[in-house]
């Protein structure tokens, strides 16, 4: 019995009373469900929190009344997660390695909260969570609630009884567990407002294109339309409020720009990452609102941003997309730079006009009262108030200490210096 082989895997572990299960209602947490009542003893409470994801809440809650919970809480945690998570990462410019829009991620830390205040709420000694020992979200999940609640046990069961993915399968159909996977069709999927997640399978396989059916959401380029669609966003200090001109809160701007997306197959995102355990690993996702969102404010903030402003910028954006990817949530030193992005964000105010199409993203217009941009100095025309006269001066301070270095190598000074001669200014 596949029972029998599981108990090889590990040690029996100690048993608690109440545990509460960060439940998702797929696989893992569904076999996890029935494997913590066996090997824990325990009575278990799960919490399953709605942060956009495409599933049926009240059919996740009675799966986990039918696998014997004593207790489920459904959460609507959607406008939390786009008002304190993915605002934060528009205004971040958050593309892991610069092209993940780091959509699990965020809210990773998210779901730990709330499984810490449902714990503390019921008197729980722990938490479980369906992670692998291979993957990110257990280093997000185990810190965050560490550090809410440094006295809570955490458990892993996905670590601790070593089943393969067809082992799972095999315990959910020997304890009558219904599951959205079979051996053929074996994807592992998390999606939530700001993105989807695909891994397993032939995924697993780096040099094979993604099949037809690892996509859910995204038209596939080829088959979008033959016409391109314009949309404008506006922005407010660095938070999209508007589209086309209709004001809407942040979960209904994301959907309508998603289904936006998704026509024009837009968001597709196929790259190999560095995960924060070593691996590297062949990542797939569909993100079509991050992808369209982040190009239009990165656009729009550049737009009303000095040189040095825009580059300093960018490295503070790359820190506070790694802390966030890699667990980080709850540094001090993600809130210190978000006081330096907040400010920044102030003046990332104006419209961004979008061209969808054909999988493609491109911004083709933009305005702002906050614009540096001048007409009057960048035009071509005679009517230019820019003094090309002051570019002599500038070119001969700007390459002064450049040419001076170049003059003055170690290797090449007896070759220069009797030829080379540094103006004096």
């Amino acid at each position: 019995m596949l029972k029998d082989r599981i108990a090889t895997f590990s040690a029996r572990p100690d048993e608690v009373d109440l545990c509460v299960l960060l439940y998702s209602g797929g696989l893992d947490t569904s076999c996890m469900l029935k494997w913590l009542q066996e090997n824990y003893n325990t009575d278990v409470i799960t919490v399953t929190l709605n942060v956009g994801q495409a599933k049926e809440f009240k059919e996740i809650e009675n799966k986990a009344k039918k696998l014997g919970v004593k207790k489920h809480y459904t959460i609507d945690a959607r406008e939390e997660f786009v008002q304190e998570y993915v605002f934060k990462a528009i205004k971040a410019n958050a593309l892991y390695q610069d092209a993940y829009p780091i959509s699990s991620s965020l809210s990773r830390p998210l779901i730990a909260k709330w499984g810490v205040e449902i714990a503390k709420k019921e008197g729980a000694e722990a938490i479980a969570h369906g992670c692998t020992g291979k993957g990110n979200d257990q280093v997000r999940f185990s810190i965050t609630i560490n550090t809410l609640a440094p006295d809570m046990k955490i458990i892993a069961p996905v670590v601790e009884w070593g089943m393969t993915r067809e082992d799972e399968i095999a315990y959910a159909q020997e304890h009558d567990i219904p599951i959205p996977v079979t051996v053929n069709s074996p994807y592992s999927i998390d999606d939530n407002l700001w993105g989807r997640s695909i891994e397993c399978g032939v995924l697993e396989h780096p040099e094979v294109e993604p099949p037809y059916d690892a996509y859910l959401w995204t038209t596939p380029p080829e088959k979008a339309p033959d016409d391109p669609a314009y949309v404008e966003i506006d922005f407010e200090e660095g938070i999209p409020v508007s589209v086309d001109g209709v004001k809407m809160n942040g979960v209904d701007l994301i959907l309508k720009i998603h289904e936006l997306g998704c026509a024009h197959g837009v968001g597709r995102i196929d790259h190999m990452e560095d995960r924060i355990v070593g691996l590297k690993s062949r990542e797939v996702y569909e993100c079509p609102a991050a992808t369209i969102l982040l190009k239009a404010h990165k656009d729009l903030e550049k737009f009303v941003c000095t040189r040095h402003e825009n580059t300093f910028k960018k490295f503070v954006d790359e820190q506070w997309t790694s802390l966030v990817y890699t667990g980080l949530w709850v540094e001090p030193l993600r809130e210190d730079l978000e006081a330096f992005i907040d400010k920044v964000n102030k003046k990332v105010t104006g419209m961004v006009r979008v061209k969808l199409y054909k999988g493609n993203a491109t911004v083709v217009g933009r305005s702002s009262e906050y614009a540096l941009y001048d007409e009057n100095l960048a035009t071509y025309d005679r009517k230019s108030t820019f003094n090309q006269l002051a570019s002599f001066g500038f070119i001969e301070l700007w390459g002064l200490q450049s040419r001076m270095a170049q003059a003055l190598k170690p290797e090449d000074k007896k070759v220069h210096s009797k030829n080379v001669k540094v103006k004096s200014t």
